[in-house]
């Protein structure tokens, strides 16, 4: 049952949820983990776990030096779990309900200057292949804040290049994310003249692709972002993520609403938009605190 019970769950998450494939992984893992808890404490079904199971986990958790916020995962996690079973009937209740988390430090992200953002999209040199590809893929990450997944899961079809937009689809929502002109420029040069070189079947659709012609990875995009990162000599740590943050950030600095922001993120909850916000009262503390006589 218990396997089961974990296939019922992947299920409800992607089709019923629309998680992201990472969510569903995580929440399946966190899950999959008490169950082992469990089977061997207990000698109890998961779906039978009662809430004084859930605390001693939580409590075994931070006592094996397990983080706050894998914790508070781990307890979202078996939340959505309960209700699952609960919806699917095979739970009577949620025993996770009324647990709470110790409260998390929220971290911001690490934000970009435009200084900073200049240097490193001017790394890739446009002399072979590879320098063009990588341009246009930095380029249209900071053009469009999508994230690294919707990058690589980009197919030719998704991008107008004379209307200069794509098409991005996530979590079983589509939007439509201007791009621009530089950006523009990027992709015309790598579809047109290089693409087409480095592809290894004249029917593969995927945008961007590894030299061996097959369809980028996120472990290869990954490898690019730290190769130039080290490149430029940039000392902050710079993840795919990094240029969807500074791309939110910056358009808010220059006077964009958080509700078009949001719609091009592709946020569900104008709270997860909100975050930007609180980076640039940051940033203006920052600034304050280093530069005013008394402060």
């Amino acid at each position: 049952m218990a396997t089961d019970s974990l296939n019922i769950y992947r299920a409800y998450l992607a089709g019923e949820r629309h998680a992201s494939a990472n969510t569903i992984s995580s929440y399946l893992r966190d899950v999959g983990q008490f169950e082992t808890y469990l089977d061997e404490k207990y000698d109890c079904p998961l779906f039978e776990a009662d809430t004084d199971m859930i605390r001693a986990y939580m409590g075994w958790m931070q006592g094996c030096g397990k983080s706050a916020a894998s914790v508070t995962r781990f307890l979202a996690s078996i939340k959505s779990f309960f209700t699952c079973m609960m919806a699917k009937g095979c739970a009577g209740s949620n025993p996770a309900r009324q647990i709470t988390a110790e409260k998390v430090e929220r971290k911001y992200p690490e934000i970009l200057s435009n200084k900073e953002v200049e240097l490193f999209l001017e790394q890739p040199q446009c002399v072979d292949a590879k320098g063009y590809r990588d341009h246009a893929m930095l380029e249209l990450l900071y053009a469009t804040g999508i994230r690294v997944t919707e990058l690589i899961s980009l197919n030719l079809e998704d991008v107008n290049l004379t209307a200069a937009f794509i098409r991005c689809r996530s979590k079983g929502r589509e939007r439509i994310i201007p791009m621009y002109h530089t950006a523009v420029k990027a992709l015309q040069d790598y579809v047109r003249n290089v693409r087409p070189q480095i592809i290894a079947d004249s029917d593969e659709r995927a945008l961007f692709v590894n030299m061996s012609g097959e369809r980028m990875s996120r472990q290869g995009f990954w490898k690019i972002i730290k190769y130039y990162q080290e490149k430029a000599g940039i000392e902050k740590d710079i993840t795919p993520h990094t240029l969807r943050h500074s791309f939110a950030v910056h358009l808010l600095e220059n006077g964009a609403d958080l509700r078009s922001i949001q719609e091009m993120l592709g946020h569900a909850d104008i709270s997860s938009t909100q975050i930007y916000t609180h980076v640039i009262k940051n940033q203006l503390k920052d600034v304050y605190n280093k530069a005013h006589p008394r402060a």
